[in-house]
């Protein structure tokens, strides 16, 4: 599973948006980014806050930070009529990974895409086991082999003054989990959890600007979710026997209404409604549906100088469950925003900006109604974002063509925070508000861009600081210690190098010293890790096609490291991928 954690707030207050609608998950609230290929991408967006544009579904207000992922729409080139790019993929841990994807133009303004990507791996590696006052020893992760399959299909059409787009989403996967590295007897890593899993969603939106003053957009979307999980103590006996399936069923609908009323000035009125519910065969269920409705209302003013974005967000929750009283009671909540940019100089490239953003996260189903962990009772969690920082830039010379860099000081709240906590019984566990947190971070960036004697040279610097506490227990001699797992020291360096049909791409990423729990004392304490990563590609042109060669090397200096205590993660490992683009 591949989440995202941004500015330490949890991957819960990460809104992942896939062409313009957001993938949703009640149950327990994590989207994995490991079920969507890069082959179809178009681009990736990183946001904290939100975007620039007010022309959004009432959905975009209402995360604290939000990944946009844009897939491919077809372009063809003079006289062509179909785009054909077949790739394959192999290397270590026994992978091997074929995608496809093909594109047809249908008529002048109606055009078509299938893409579709097999993957399989064993998930098999070497790592180093050592027993405190012990044996040091080489081991082999175990149940890490998965096998999935995605296709996708969509339809892009152009009209007067607008453009709609249609997909249909499947992907099937059944993995395994190879659990922690924590056995007394070398040997002994053989954790056998399973989970199946089926993902299907149908979703079309509709764009188009009616006269100079007035644009809409309408979006829809139908998605069910199939979760199973099996944990044998036949097969593993440290874990206690679970086999559950899940079903989940999201529909979604979409207004959005943009009002361009004179040239600095322009507002918007957005409405959804969103319907979930979720269904497991276990004791004592109460089958719970969630009805959500979201209203924006947002301005934008752009000056010369200075850009203001406003925005207030209405959101009301409503849950059913089959067990009378087994609900949580109604919600209703107005969250704003307010975001700035200034610019004080014509002739530089100066950016000043801030923002202040105000969001509630309903718990998910997991958290209110799992049978004997949930709680009903719980309260959303609510963040406060504060940030200031600057952009500034410049282009030197014919050889130096860019250097930009970024600053930002942030300050975040986190209340309520929703935590599992024991009970009296150690093997049942309850979901409760008792957390509070602060996060006080600084974030750098500096990005050059060189061109000379043919190369294209480009590197990038990243350095983040952060101090997250952890206010929970006043009486605790822990509290305000770092919150786990979160470096007060990261950073990254990447460098691309480009010669007539060779790109060479170098990435060092490191993260600093941190504590694997609250309580931050030496027995808890992580050294810090980095890694390495080469790759190498070649452009390759053939008759009437085109190939491209590509050799990664990841963790080069083949480093031992743990990003969570007890699961260790692979040495030096490869990949090759040829495309060959029709």
């Amino acid at each position: 599973m591949k989440t995202v954690n941004i500015r330490s707030m949890g991957s819960h207050h990460v809104g992942v948006f896939y062409d313009g609608l957001e993938i949703g998950n009640a149950q327990n609230g994590v989207v994995d980014l490991g079920k969507f290929s890069l082959d179809n991408m178009e681009a990736i967006s990183v946001y904290n806050g939100q975007k620039s544009s007010i022309f959004q579904p009432a959905k975009d207000f209402a995360s604290a930070s939000s990944i946009y992922m844009a897939t491919r729409t077809p372009v063809f080139g003079p006289g062509k009529v179909t785009n054909l790019n077949i790739a394959i993929k192999g290397g270590s841990f026994e992978t091997i990974n074929p995608s496809l994807l093909w594109e047809n133009r249908i008529t002048d303004k109606i055009s078509s895409s299938v893409s579709a990507e097999y993957m399989s791996t064993s998930g098999k590696y070497k790592f180093r086991y050592a027993k405190r006052d012990g044996y040091d020893t080489t081991e082999v992760r175990e149940n890490g082999d998965v096998n999935a399959l995605r296709i996708e299909g969509a339809l892009f059409g152009k009209i007067h003054n607008g453009e709609w787009k249609a997909k249909v989403y499947y992907y099937n996967s059944e993995r395994g989990y190879p659990g922690a590295a924590v056995r007394e007897e070398p040997g002994k890593f053989r954790h056998q959890d399973r989970q199946w899993d089926d993902n299907l969603f149908v979703q079309a939106s509709f764009r188009k600007r009616a006269g100079n003053s007035y644009s809409f957009l309408l979006n829809a979307k139908y998605a069910y979710d199939y979760l199973h999980y099996l944990s044998d103590p036949r097969l593993d006996e440290t874990t206690m026997y679970v086999n559950n399936r899940y079903r989940q069923h999201q529909s979604y609908i979409s207004s959005a209404n943009l009002f361009s009323l004179i040239d600095w000035l322009s507002l918007s009125l957005s409405a959804d409604f969103q319907w979930n519910t979720l269904s497991a065969d276990l004791t004592g269920f109460v089958y719970p549906q969630r009805y959500t409705f979201l209203t924006a209302a947002a301005a934008s003013v752009r000056r010369s100088k200075l850009n203001l974005q406003t925005s207030l967000l209405h959101t009301y929750v409503k849950d059913v469950t089959e067990k009378a009283g087994g609900s949580a009671g109604d919600k209703s909540e107005f969250t704003p925003t307010i975001i700035a940019s200034y610019r004080p100089f014509n002739q530089k490239e100066l950016t000043l900006r801030a923002f202040y953003k105000r969001v509630f996260r309903m718990p998910t189903f997991n958290d209110l109604y799992y049978t004997f962990i949930g709680n009903k009772y719980l309260k959303p969690e609510y963040t406060n974002q504060y940030n200031i920082g600057f952009t500034y830039g410049i282009n030197p010379s014919k050889r130096l063509v860019r250097i930009e860099m970024q600053t930002d000081f942030y300050y975040n709240q986190i209340q309520d925070k929703i935590i599992a906590m024991p009970t009296s019984n150690q093997f049942r566990w309850t979901m409760l508000n008792l957390g509070y947190v602060e996060i006080r971070g600084m974030d750098l960036a500096l990005q050059t861009l060189w061109k000379f004697a043919g190369w294209d040279l480009s590197a990038r610097l990243n350095y983040t600081y952060q101090k997250a506490q952890d206010f929970t227990d006043p009486q605790s001699k822990y509290n305000g210690g770092q919150i786990p797992y979160v470096p007060w020291h990261s950073g990254s360096a990447i460098i691309g190098a480009g010669f007539g049909k060779w790109n060479l791409n170098y990435s060092f990423i490191y993260t600093g010293e941190r504590y694997e729990s609250v309580a931050n004392i030496p027995e808890n304490h992580a050294q810090p890790w980095y890694t390495h990563d080469l790759s190498l590609s070649r452009e390759i042109a053939l008759k009437n096609a085109e190939c491209r060669v590509t050799a990664e090397v990841n963790n080069l200096l083949n480093q031992p490291y743990e990003v969570v205590q007890w699961y260790p993660m692979p040495g030096i490992n490869y990949k090759i991928k040829l495309n060959i683009m029709l």
